[in-house]
């Protein structure tokens, strides 16, 4: 009896489970924006190379959205003419500011919190933890993601145990000396952008599969 009574409770709260709520897109909507500026990256990391991996990861999924993305290195580049080489730097100033200076209809700020790999003898688990925010050319916030994906190289299965043990030290040793975040960044990107429930809406550039 306390069996089927212990599964009847699992069953209620598998069902329980929801989706994640899709985000209020009304202001996002209102703004309608065309064209989007991304700008470097705050870096929370100890990576100091994060920032420039994801930015060259950022331009693709937006513009598979169907939105014109400012070339980011050039963007980059013109920053630094004006004295802002860091993302702490440029992201403290107003979203309106840096929209009117490129004539962009929204502007996307993105956080780096985490990019590290984590080592334990026989595992090593890469993480990237990115936060994301986008404001209209008015300064307005009009949409805003937290994402996370972690990774942990697999050695694979050679029927030997003691052959599997040493795969996979090896594994993790090189995943520790030589951790590749592009994939993970690349996922979470297309995640929080074209699949997940914080997607942004379709742009107007947007391509249908059929046109293609």
């Amino acid at each position: 009896m306390k069996n089927l009574l212990l599964l009847a409770g699992i069953i209620f709260l598998s069902g329980c489970v929801t989706a994640p709520e899709r985000p209020d897109f009304t202001a996002y909507n209102a703004a309608a924006p065309r064209s989007i500026l991304v700008v470097p990256a705050v870096n929370n990391s100890l990576d100091v190379d994060a920032p420039s991996y994801l930015l060259s990861t950022l331009s693709k999924p937006l513009a598979e959205k169907g939105y014109y993305v400012f070339p980011v290195h050039t963007v980059k580049v013109i920053l630094e003419m004006e004295g802002f080489y860091e993302g702490q730097q440029i992201q403290q100033q107003p979203p309106q500011a840096l929209a009117n200076q490129f004539g962009s209809d929204a502007v996307l700020f993105v956080t780096i919190d985490r990019w590290d790999a984590q080592y334990a003898v026989l595992a090593t688990t890469v993480t990237v933890l990115f936060k994301y925010r986008m404001f209209a050319k008015d300064g307005t916030e009009i949409w805003a993601a937290t994402q996370s994906m972690a990774y942990t190289p697999d050695g694979g299965s050679s029927g030997n145990p003691l052959v599997d043990l040493v795969a996979a030290a090896v594994t993790a040793a090189v995943a520790r000396a030589a951790p590749n975040y592009l994939p993970l960044t690349r996922q979470a990107n297309q995640e929080v952008f074209v699949q997940g429930h914080t997607a942004i809406p379709d742009g107007p550039y947007k391509i249908a599969p059929g046109q293609r």
